[in-house]
């Protein structure tokens, strides 16, 4: 399964209320949306029908997150969900929206995909979902901090094996795509600061000079699912009815459970 198929279905499986895109390119992913969007790129060129109600920011994404409210949009732009928000202040209307579908696709580089993760995760809940694009290089000059072939990954990848390192309450599920791997990260939590106190360390440690020592497993996809039985998982209702009733993060334990079930 390709990438746009992949995500069209996790619209379908998720039914998220608002989204977040961070690399807009051309417009095929964001084009997926049918829901509040926000859409964050410094150079954005889309020639796609957008059928969503979108705010498109022409910035980098660090730019865009140091702005007061960010998410203003997402707030008070039109929304379908807005009678349950009055009850609900999870998206808009009232309180600080909280992302529930974001997509990175940003810059190739390590440091800048990790920055935007632990952007969006500042804006979102548990229950959110977060999919970073590019995570699956398929061989070491693709995965090159230095740009040098057509497909570029860059060194993104590193950001599941950090987030495994330095945040075990989350949970990142590795999805067999093309042409690149995605990998989706679950149990987000706004409240962390782990990541914003280590990240000078991070940084020391993981950005090296080329050539990049990509593991065989990564390589090869080992460990990553494959996107037909992630979609098809018994999760989704559940993780979907716990975000729209806000349930608290004690739930979170038994969906990670069965989220995780579907590594081996």
């Amino acid at each position: 399964m390709n990438r746009h198929d992949f995500l069209r279905q996790l619209h379908r499986v998720y039914r998220p209320r608002n989204y977040l895109e961070i690399g807009v390119n051309d417009g095929r992913s964001l084009a997926l949306s049918r829901v509040p969007s926000v859409a964050v790129d410094p150079a954005f060129r889309v020639v796609t029908d957008i059928s969503c109600d979108v705010h498109l920011v022409k910035a980098t994404s660090d730019a865009f997150f140091a702005r007061k409210d960010p998410l203003l949009h997402l707030r008070n732009g039109r929304n379908p969900f807005r009678a349950l928000a009055r009850r609900d202040p999870l998206n808009v209307l009232g309180g600080d929206p909280k992302l529930e579908l974001a997509f990175i696709d940003g810059m190739h580089l390590f440091e800048y995909a990790l920055r935007d993760f632990m952007n969006v995760e500042k804006h979102a809940r548990w229950s959110s979902v977060i999919v970073l694009d590019d995570m699956l290089p398929r061989d070491v000059d693709e995965a090159a901090r230095d740009r040098h072939t057509d497909a570029w990954t860059g060194d993104v990848y590193k950001v599941a094996t950090v987030l495994r390192r330095f945040r075990p309450d989350l949970t990142v599920i590795e999805v067999d795509t093309r042409p690149t791997g995605v990998a989706l990260i679950f149990g987000a939590d706004p409240d962390s600061t782990v990541l914003k106190n280590a990240y000078d360390e991070i940084i020391e440690e993981y950005v090296v000079p080329d050539p990049q020592n990509v593991p065989d497993e990564l390589l090869v996809r080992k460990n990553a699912v494959q996107a037909e039985g992630l979609l098809e998982a018994d999760f989704w209702p559940s993780l979907v009815r716990a975000r729209n009733l806000r349930r608290p993060r004690s739930a979170y334990a038994p969906l990670r459970r069965r989220i995780e079930a579907l590594t081996g």
